[in-house]
């Protein structure tokens, strides 16, 4: 005789009886299990807001402050950062007054300009950590148009979902770093009989999410797993930092402000500081550059990175809380050794990073190349104390060189 599965009361007993592949459900248990479903999902948005409560709101001079401790220099892209952010998350907890109904404040989203190794991802990571809010970091490189060879729009979403853990409502308030961003400038301004899927196309596809709508979102990624069930995220309240050096903007700039990179111009030649164009970049030159204008409305928060002089590479070598140097201080001293570096060896890293033209990656990686044979070595020896002086780092950085010669 057919009965519920659950209840165990006959088909006489009840109103409706379901049936499915191997049992049965009656109406009150339908019932009964939609209300378990609903208060188990108030419960998980109860908890969602707990969490978005706990975000750690500080005024925006306490957030450039902490920034402070982790980024040398760039005070004008910090504090635009700080104000910004300030005003995102203010945003969301806002209380609706009911004489302000009709006031909605919108989204900041942020775009930072800069050269390379400038702290573009640095000072986003930094963000994210102080508001202890889930964040994810997203190349732009890989993303193209629908149906097309590499990941699709819906991908950046996918990150923060993980980041998060799964949890939708806090995924809901976190932050998303869209880096290399210039690097899906529009190709070209004439029309081409082939498609611009990487370019232009990722940019169309980018506005629903910037501007803010519900985006079904596979939650372990695009094409992998297409069995998977999609994640209505709202992109309403997710904040998102672009970023992207921009090479060559600099030309742009220049002809805007009726002037040359190379040669000077008596009208402006004391207006303009001719070493940083960056300073002086507007929204337009970003569509000057091939961003489509929908894309440059939508992030409306426009910052520049100055570049990195000596005087600020000396400084990120041993100042900010976790700099370069204190890091192989405390790997060394895990082995027991006390590492020491002569002033002249620091400042030997800073001039070959100029050398390089590769901002403070490229710090990293020369200290990388001259410590490498000590870190390889000296955990196996009876060594306390050791000192790089100028003499080993020029050692070790010519030894590298050569050999590289030679392979080559």
């Amino acid at each position: 005789m057919d009965k519920c599965s659950f209840c165990g009361r006959k088909r006489s007993d009840v109103e409706l009886l379901i049936s499915g592949i191997s049992g049965f459900i009656c109406n009150d248990c339908t019932m009964k299990a939609y209300h378990i479903i609903e208060e188990e999902k108030k419960t998980m948005e109860e908890e969602a807001d707990c969490m978005i409560e706990e975000v750690n709101i500080l005024k925006p001079k306490e957030i450039k402050e902490f920034l402070d401790k982790y980024i040398i220099g760039q005070d004008n892209a910090k504090k635009v950062l700080a104000v910004a952010v300030y005003n995102h998350y203010k945003r969301i907890k806002q209380e609706k007054d009911d004489d302000d109904d009709d006031v909605e404040i919108e989204k900041s989203n942020i775009i930072l300009v800069g050269e390379t190794g400038t702290g573009k991802t640095l000072i986003a990571k930094t963000i994210a950590r102080i508001l202890k809010v889930p964040f994810a970091i997203v190349d732009a490189t890989i993303l193209t148009e629908a149906g097309y060879v590499g990941e699709d729009i819906e991908s950046l979403l996918s990150r923060l979902l993980q980041a998060a853990d799964y949890n939708t409502k806090l995924a809901e308030r976190g932050i998303v770093f869209i880096d290399e961003i210039d690097k899906i400038s529009r190709k070209s301004d004439n029309p081409s009989i082939t498609r611009d899927v990487s370019g232009e196309g990722v940019q169309q596809g980018l506005l629903k999410l910037l501007e803010g709508s519900v985006v079904n979102v596979p939650p372990k990624g695009g094409r992998k797993h297409p069995e998977q069930e999609l994640v209505a995220v709202n992109t309403t309240n997710i904040l998102f930092i672009a970023g992207g050096a921009f090479d060559g903007v600099d030309k742009k700039i220049a002809q805007r402000l009726n002037t040359q990179t190379v040669g000077f111009n008596k009208r402006n030649i004391e207006k303009i500081d001719r070493d940083n164009f960056l300073q002086y970049i507007a929204p337009q030159d970003l569509k000057s550059f091939g961003l489509i204008p929908e894309i440059v409305g939508r992030l409306p928060v426009l910052s520049y990175l100055e570049p990195l002089n000596e005087k600020a590479l000396r400084q990120i070598l041993t100042q900010p809380k976790n700099s370069i140097i204190k890091q192989y201080k405390k790997l060394f001293k895990i082995d027991g050794i006390n590492l020491s570096f002569e002033e002249s060896a620091l400042y030997y890293f800073v001039e070959k990073a100029i050398e390089f033209k590769l901002g403070a990656r490229g710090l990293r990686s020369i200290c990388e190349t001259v410590m490498t044979d000590a870190m390889f070595n000296m955990p196996s020896e009876n060594i306390k104390n050791f000192r790089v002086t100028l003499k080993y780092a020029k050692k070790m950085l010519e030894k590298i060189e050569k050999h590289k010669l030679k392979v080559a």
